[in-house]
């Protein structure tokens, strides 16, 4: 009989302790506790120069004064849904003069800029907040998909003064200064 209980004790014995292991094996938990996250990608839209100067050796009466250097224009972006379009643009504050000696002007009329492949124009449009009346150019627009939220494009500018037409052949020989600005803007 004693090896009976002896081996019933053992048995209990052997139950109660693999059942403390099982339970020690589950373990506990705590309270779940959540972090709350919030990240934000704000919008942007820059425009960098490659240069800020350009300069021209003009020729009394003649339609071809190219500027010494071309200007790339790289616009970057980062856009929220329901923009539509990237829009560039040229703009002098004067139709009249664009450029000016303090007394004798070229008009904006009479400045031309070839972007790329696209034939050079003259800045003679007008635009609500871009330059004045008559004194602008649209260099290109870039239609906004879920594709290009994200991105960039580049407008490669020569310049060309024409002293050709009307008054500008008899130009007096002075310096010419004027600023001309390049802007972007979505939509």
């Amino acid at each position: 009989m004693k090896t009976g209980r002896f081996s019933w004790a053992v048995m209990v014995g052997a139950a109660i302790a693999l059942s403390a292991s099982f339970v020690s094996a589950q373990g506990i938990n705590s309270t779940a506790q959540p972090i709350t996250l919030s990240a934000k990608l704000n919008e942007t839209l820059t425009l960098n120069l490659s240069s800020s100067t350009v300069n021209f050796n003009l020729s009394a009466g003649s339609a071809t004064n190219a500027g010494t250097s071309g200007v790339t224009a790289t616009t970057t972006w980062v856009l929220a849904p329901g923009r539509a379009n990237v829009n560039v643009y040229a703009y002098f504050a004067s139709s009249t003069a664009a450029l000016t000696d303090g007394t004798n002007n070229i008009p904006s009329s009479a400045f031309y800029i070839k972007d790329g492949t696209n034939p050079a124009a003259a800045l003679t449009n007008s635009y609500t907040g871009f330059g004045g009346t008559n004194a602008a150019l649209l260099l290109g627009t870039t239609a906004i998909t879920t594709a290009n939220r994200s991105s960039n494009r580049t407008d490669a500018m020569t310049f060309n003064i024409d002293l050709s037409t009307g008054t500008l052949p008899q130009l007096p020989a002075s310096t010419y200064a004027g600023t001309l600005t390049i802007q972007a803007q979505a939509l």
